[in-house]
């Protein structure tokens, strides 16, 4: 294997990582969701990511790599976290929507990362149609994030501001 397979291995290695975790915090947060709509939501995420690192095991394995098994140690570190946030807050929406938005700028920053390595022409293609529907699910988790946390704070949306569009979506 040539140098240029190693680390393009690794790079595809790490969102593998990077996905397997995603997809397993966001399955805890759609168990943990009140809201129809969030855990529907939660549950298509989970089900992106599990196929995104089906497709880069793929890309892996075309290289002759061995393609990464589990996610990346801190993350079970994150997912802790979030059990024990709702233990305490009665597994509310507003604090997954927060720690999933944390989970997703994580995802974002791996995606942009990888994409600065050199990796094979196909590889590149994959790795970056997914960083488009990651960056796609940051920006709706934020959104959803912002908009609880702007609800809980006031009961009044504002009405002149361009972030009222957001408020009514």
């Amino acid at each position: 294997m040539s140098d240029i397979n190693d680390k393009a291995i690794s790079v595809l290695n790490e969102l593998i990582e990077t996905c397997k975790d995603g997809a397993k915090g966001f399955a805890s947060a759609a168990e943990k969701a009140d809201s129809p709509e969030l855990k529907s939501l939660f549950a298509k995420y989970a089900a992106q990511r599990t196929s995104f690192a089906a497709d880069l095991d793929g890309q892996v394995l075309s290289l002759r790599g061995t393609p990464a098994e589990s996610g990346h140690a801190a993350a079970v570190v994150h997912r802790g976290w979030i059990d024990i946030k709702t233990a305490f807050v009665g597994n509310d929406d507003k604090a997954l929507l927060n720690e999933c938005e944390r989970g997703e700028d994580y995802a974002k920053k791996a995606y942009m990362d990888a994409l600065t390595e050199e990796l094979p022409s196909d590889a590149r293609a994959i790795v970056q149609r997914q960083s488009v529907e990651v960056k796609a699910a940051h920006d709706k988790v934020r959104d959803l994030r912002n908009q609880a946390n702007a609800l809980a704070g006031s009961a009044k949306i504002p009405e002149d501001s361009e972030t009222a569009a957001t408020y009514r979506n």
